[in-house]
């Protein structure tokens, strides 16, 4: 039985799938089992951070599950604390780490954070969390109705929780704040939402208004953070420090991990939150290889050469076709071409996967790229290349 008969026998039906076998990669490229190879701009929807098949991040795995994969969180475990300690000193910022195993879940974590704080800190308790249209946030009961796309509030998977109402613009935040809100709960670039980068002015003067009033900002950097807009944090580049911050994608290079980190070091007891899987020695180990190899990559210079030679090509490809892109939007390595309409759009992803290039969509007309953060000069010559050729035939 092939791939796709056997995918489709026995795998439920929740993804629109290309049934490409992969079977090899290294840093920014692919195999199939044609030995056909592909450029890989999507980096798996930003997870694989140091590329396929990083010998590094394969040798600290390796040399971790031959002596202990899991022991639960009962036990200390070594390789968490010193991932937690690592995120504190890169973050720049005091705070404590609680380990889960996916955005999602990230999310989840800091939403009850946000709601025990706001039992604990006022005489009412204020529960309801404030977030943006077009975000997105995860795909759980919750993480779904944090999220401001009304296409995700599936009518299917009612009643949801309630707590939450989003708006057009973070100006508009302003004025929704309201006696029961605890928090607001934003992405500084929203991925999903169509590669939107916000005005550093405009959310650093959001952090001071909501400390000065007593609101938590969350800042979900689950597609942001680790070094994606080459500082560690996208809240580093902003200059902000929030109260919350969520972390999974690229923080093991595709093993899954989420991370909420957090400067409210009092506001969880024991019992309150917890994960079987979280943190455990493989997923740890993992992730403090990969931020290691990334920490190396920044203070040499790499990474932020990585990110002015792909803008140059992607400004390149942009200014060669006006006639297709709209604007050249992101920053660091989350990147995206608006598209003037969603056929021209769904053509390019299709045909730029047939030519051996792997890109994404975002939003209604975005097309997005996410190149792993390790992507060398070449592979992006050659990816780009591909997507040349693809825009000379549609």
């Amino acid at each position: 039985m092939n791939l796709q008969d056997l995918d489709k026998k026995y795998v439920l039906n929740t993804y629109s799938k290309n049934y490409v076998n992969f079977v090899k990669g290294e840093n920014a490229r692919l195999w199939d089992e044609n030995n056909k190879d592909y450029i890989d701009f999507g980096s798996g929807i930003g997870v694989v951070s140091v590329g396929h098949g990083n010998k590094r991040v394969a040798d600290a795995i390796y040399k971790q599950v031959s002596n202990i994969t899991h022991v639960s969180n009962l036990y200390g475990i070594e390789p968490q604390a010193k991932l937690a300690q690592k995120l504190n000193l890169l973050s720049k910022m005091d705070v404590q780490t609680f380990f889960g195993n996916s955005g999602a879940e990230a999310n989840e974590g800091a939403i009850k954070i946000a709601r025990k704080y706001g039992e604990k800190r006022f005489e009412n308790k204020k529960y309801k969390v404030l977030t943006l249209e077009h975000s997105f946030h995860g795909r759980t009961i919750t993480t779904v109705k944090a999220c401001g796309q009304e296409k995700m509030h599936n009518n299917s998977f009612a009643p949801y929780p309630d707590g939450f109402s989003y708006t057009k613009d973070i100006q508009a935040l302003y004025e929704n704040i309201d006696e029961e809100t605890v928090a607001v709960m934003i992405e500084l670039v929203q991925g999903e939402g169509g590669v939107h980068p916000f005005e550093k002015n405009e959310i650093q003067k959001l952090a001071k208004y909501l400390k000065e009033n007593d609101i938590l900002l969350i800042i979900d950097e689950v597609q942001t953070g680790i070094y994606r807009t080459g500082e560690f944090l996208a809240s580093n580049a902003y200059g902000i420090t929030p109260d919350i911050i969520t972390l999974a994608k690229g923080l093991a290079g595709g093993v899954p991990i989420g991370a909420v980190m957090t400067t409210l070091k009092d506001v969880f007891e024991p019992g309150d939150h917890g994960s079987t899987f979280g943190g455990n020695y493989l997923s740890s180990s993992a992730a403090l290889e990969v931020l290691n190899i990334l920490e190396e990559e920044k203070n040499k210079g790499s990474i932020d050469e990585n990110i002015l030679y792909f803008t140059s090509k992607l400004k390149e490809v942009y200014e060669n076709n006006t006639h297709v892109f709209t604007s050249l939007v992101g920053i660091g390595l989350i990147r995206g071409l608006r598209v003037k309409d969603t056929q021209t759009l769904q053509a390019i992803i299709k045909k730029s996967f047939e030519e051996g290039l792997l890109v994404l969509r975002a939003g209604k007309d975005t097309l997005r790229f996410l190149p792993v953060i390790t992507v060398t000069k070449e592979e992006i010559d050659e990816g780009f290349k591909r997507l040349n050729n693809v825009l000379t035939k549609i």
